[in-house]
């Protein structure tokens, strides 16, 4: 008898594993990443290795070594005088807050009701932090200057992200976020960019990174999104805002052991993903152009923002989420083709939503080619798939 009892087990099945399999056999992905094992993440973590560290570099202890390597690097590309690694950009955004709440004598944010802190950070900035949150606006876009002039309540932090995610990944005219941020400073506040995606909004406007984050006091930047680092994020300002946010990190449990994997990973990615952005932003106005050729035929669906502002924009349907899932599966494993990702029931009644993310394997469709696919998957859905 075979004692299978100190082998690895067989993992559990469940809905992303019957999509991480669909995709991994695709042989043409529309939306999002290709996916990779372990195994092979594995090899691609050595491999980042081999070509931003030499043969005889450490692992890193207590952020030391390539993790402060990392931090200048992106202090440099951002133009700010220093910066500091974060395992996470929620308690990147945490500790700054806090750290500016202290410096402007204010506890209140302005904010918009979409915001990341929000959606999707189960209010930390209020119920760890204390802070509060005032929303110059509640459209689906970035307040105007003219809005924050207006605003009857006080504020010491206007928090700007970049581009609006929840809203459709926009962003603003460069003229108007100048203005915006200017009318912040008249009103005596500083500005802290949330710039999750702010590598993508560089493409979008045409500037250097550093122009973009000259506009904060503060920004952070995350390196998992369309860099596709492992994990990670730094926070970069002035120099006394990155000294205290060093204790505030440690506070918050972020000063871990070694950190050289995600270290490893975001450098790679800054030198080889940075160059592709302006070529995924082109390719998602290609992706949209597909899409837009066959949404005439599917009452309520639409694009937006249209064109797309970054290599990301939202889809609307009028189906239930859970039908367009498992049609996606579905149309995966009949054409091969694995056109979209996660469906989200929206704010709209009757409309689902998903977001297309135009990367590498996206540059290899063209409109037709999208436009084809697109209206195979509508079939699909017509048919009761």
């Amino acid at each position: 008898m075979t004692d299978e009892s100190n082998g690895p087990s067989d993992p559990v099945v469940g809905p992303q594993d019957r999509r991480f399999a669909r995709w991994r056999s695709s042989r043409r992905i529309l939306s999002g990443p290709r996916p990779v094992t372990l195994y092979e993440r594995l090899a691609e973590l050595g491999a980042d290795a081999r070509t931003v560290v030499g043969p005889q570099e450490r692992p890193d202890v207590y952020g030391d070594g390539v993790v402060a390597e990392l931090e200048r690097r992106v202090a440099d590309l951002l133009g700010k005088p220093a910066a500091l690694f974060f395992p996470t950009g929620t308690m990147a955004q945490q500790v700054a807050l806090r750290c500016w709440a202290r410096r402007c004598g204010s506890r209140v944010v302005a904010a918009h009701p979409q915001f990341h802190l929000e959606t999707h950070e189960r209010h930390a900035y209020r119920r760890l932090t204390g802070l509060e949150t005032v929303w110059p606006t509640a459209e689906g876009r970035l307040p105007t200057a003219a809005e924050l002039t207006a605003f009857e309540e006080p504020f010491g932090v206007l928090m700007v992200e970049l581009p609006l995610r929840e809203a459709g990944f926009v962003l603003p005219e460069w003229s108007e976020l100048t203005r915006l941020v200017a009318a912040a400073r008249r009103r005596g506040a500083v500005v802290h960019l949330d710039g999750a995606r702010l590598w993508e909004s560089a493409a979008h406007y045409n500037r250097p990174p550093a122009q973009l984050a000259a506009l904060g006091d503060s920004v952070y930047v995350s390196f998992y999104k369309a860099l596709g680092g492992l994990s990670g994020a730094v926070l970069a300002g002035d120099p006394e805002l990155v000294r205290e946010a060093v204790a505030w990190r440690h506070r918050y449990g972020g000063l871990l052991y070694q950190q050289w994997p995600a270290a490893l990973s975001a450098l790679a990615a800054l030198n080889r993903e940075l160059p592709r952005l302006p070529g995924y932003l082109a390719q998602a106005r290609i992706v949209a152009d597909g899409l837009r050729a066959v949404l005439p035929e599917v009452p309520g669906g639409r694009l937006h923002p249209d064109p797309p502002h970054t290599h990301q924009f939202q889809l609307w349907l009028p189906y239930p989420a859970q039908r367009l899932t498992e049609a996606t599966l579905r149309h995966a494993e009949a054409d091969g083709d694995a056109l979209f990702g996660s469906w989200w029931e929206s704010r709209l009644p009757g409309l689902s939503m998903t977001e297309v993310t135009a990367l590498t394997p996206a540059l290899s469709w063209s409109a037709q080619q999208v436009a084809d696919s697109f209206r195979g998957f509508l079939g699909l859905l017509a048919k009761g798939g």
